[in-house]
């Protein structure tokens, strides 16, 4: 789905999308619409995950955890695509790491939701989806040798021993997924959201520093005002390598309309197969 065809299922939606604003583009493309921002879906396989990321955002209120607000309970639908509406949020300043940590640890404070059940974790669960949409684009080389990686990190994953208690977790812990605004952070973002090892928000910022060119310092302040580095922990490698495997592959669904992700996603095959764990990846 590139931006014309979003724009196509907003207007199907009955939404103004000449006055659309595009914001990214990845897994959902997202707009900003007036007081509102609008995400839709790639495709009709994404509506339960939309569907439960409204109901995320209504527990998480009542949770008392600052997190984005929906605008509309329930998913709009066109051509199967999921639409879904949020309220739109002001910000005062980018995110830092040391904002996401507070948010983290009130999250990894919370029991399990009632009403609904959170998914595991499926980390790797994508990646056969993101290699069929890159389809002749991409090497089919590269993208056996991403399915051997996904095939051998995911039992090796389930079999870890956590240093945290299990439970509810953010998913894709960025600052990018972090709004501070007058009132403070708020996470943003939602759709990710899980029931695993809390260890898989903070390998996140680990991988971002080693990888994506994050200030050491930077790191140092979210760990320190989370409380713990999870780079201290034997599993930390078996995480990282699955998170690694998993953006490589999603990487690749935008190879056959962008040539700039071509480029990125041969980058992150090529640091995999030589086996670098500081080659620079590029955000995407």
């Amino acid at each position: 789905m590139d931006e014309a065809r979003a724009r196509e299922i907003l207007a199907a939606v009955g939404l103004p999308a000449a006055d659309a604003r595009l914001l990214a583009l990845g897994e959902n493309a997202v707009f900003a619409l007036g007081e509102l921002v609008v995400k839709v879906g790639r495709d009709a396989e994404l509506l339960p995950r939309a569907e439960r990321e409204l109901a995320l955002a209504g527990w998480l209120e009542e949770s008392g955890v600052p997190a984005v607000r929906a605008a509309e309970p329930k998913p709009l639908l066109a051509d199967g695509h999921p639409v879904t509406l949020w309220h739109r949020l002001p910000a005062v300043r980018p995110a830092e790491p040391r904002d996401l940590a507070p948010l983290l640890r009130r999250v990894h404070a919370l029991p399990e939701p009632e009403g609904f059940t959170l998914p595991r974790r499926d980390l790797l669960g994508g990646v056969e989806r993101w290699l069929r949409l890159a389809g002749d684009a991409i090497d089919p080389a590269d993208a056996a040798f991403l399915r051997e990686r996904r095939d051998s990190f995911a039992p090796a994953a389930a079999a870890l021993t956590p240093h945290l208690p299990p439970g509810p977790i953010h998913g894709d812990a960025l600052p990018r997924n972090v709004h501070v605004g007058p009132d403070g952070p708020v996470l943003v973002d939602l759709e990710t959201f899980s029931s695993d090892l809390r260890e898989h928000d903070l390998v996140v910022l680990a991988l971002s520093r080693d990888r994506y060119g994050l200030d050491p310092a930077a790191y140092d302040a979210f760990t320190e005002a989370y409380g713990w580095d999870v780079r201290e922990w034997d599993g930390c490698a078996v995480l990282r390598g699955a998170r690694e495997t998993a953006s490589c592959a999603w990487v690749a669904q935008h190879a056959p309309t962008n040539p700039q992700a071509l480029a990125e996603f041969e980058r992150r095959v090529a640091s995999l197969r030589e086996g670098d764990p500081e080659v620079r990846w590029y955000p995407f």
